[in-house]
């Protein structure tokens, strides 16, 4: 019995609004991120995502009080990323409400905080957020980029996600910077990489369109399927996302 789709809506918040824009540049309002996540939590969302966009590269914590706000509002999943960089950050992410936290560019800095952090509180609670894009160089042609994709890495991702799972993350957010907003599809052959190498979930991020990009990056083994501006801006519902999955074959919940 395979396991069920996951359909995740994902606020990209900065200065408490949610906002979307193109490759993580042109930011346009999308709305209120209390609003946005009681709207995904009725309309059937198998989580939610909340990303601070702006925190790593601002060198600032995550806005601790709309993640309570949401938290209050939702009872699903909420996995909140964006300065994310100790223990004592997770600690207190887990205090105010989130069920899973999101590392990225401190896990960069630092690879033994995801050590730390999952001998901590388990693997479940930790989701490597990786920002990959087609990059030369690179023994698989992707490269990591960080702050919302301004910076390259200089490390391979596949490599960096092997090491990362190898060191206990449970789950990995994968966001192609290269279709991140441009709603053309997923980068399907990113997933097809990152799934032929790790066993644990992946969350396919960056690119959808059409309900028929969400059936695209399942086939290619997207564990979840995780959009932004298609709900934000009315495009698709969470229904529609997953209707369009069921009648190609996938279980959803």
């Amino acid at each position: 019995m395979s396991l069920a789709l996951r359909v995740i809506p994902c606020l990209d918040v900065h200065a408490g609004r949610v906002v979307k824009g193109v490759n993580f540049k042109n930011l346009r309002d999308a709305g209120d991120p209390v609003e946005l996540a009681t709207l995904y939590g009725q309309e059937g969302a198998d989580e939610l995502v909340f990303l601070d966009i702006s925190a790593s590269s601002e060198g600032r914590e995550t806005t601790y009080d709309v993640v309570r706000r949401c938290a209050e509002t939702i009872f699903i999943p909420l996995c909140v990323g964006g300065g994310v960089r100790t223990v004592a950050d997770v600690d207190r992410l887990l205090r105010t409400g989130a069920d899973k936290c999101g590392i990225n560019t401190g896990a960069i800095d630092n690879p033994d905080t995801i050590d730390e952090i999952v001998s901590r509180f388990g693997n479940q609670v930790l989701v490597l957020s990786l920002d990959a894009r087609r990059e030369e160089g690179h023994p698989s042609g992707f490269g990591v980029t960080t702050h919302g994709g301004k910076h390259s890495a200089g490390l391979d991702a596949l490599a960096w996600c092997k090491e990362a799972v190898e060191r206990g993350v449970g789950e990995i957010l994968l966001n192609s910077m290269d279709a991140d907003g441009t709603t053309d599809g997923f980068d399907t052959e990113m997933i097809q990489a990152v799934k032929s190498i790790v066993d644990v979930p992946v969350i396919a991020s960056g690119g959808a369109g059409t309900a028929q990009h969400f059936v695209e990056a399942a086939k290619a083994g997207a564990d979840a399927v995780l959009a932004a501006s298609v709900f934000h801006y009315g495009t698709l519902t969470v229904g529609e996302v997953k209707k369009a999955l069921a009648e190609s074959g996938f279980a959803v919940r």
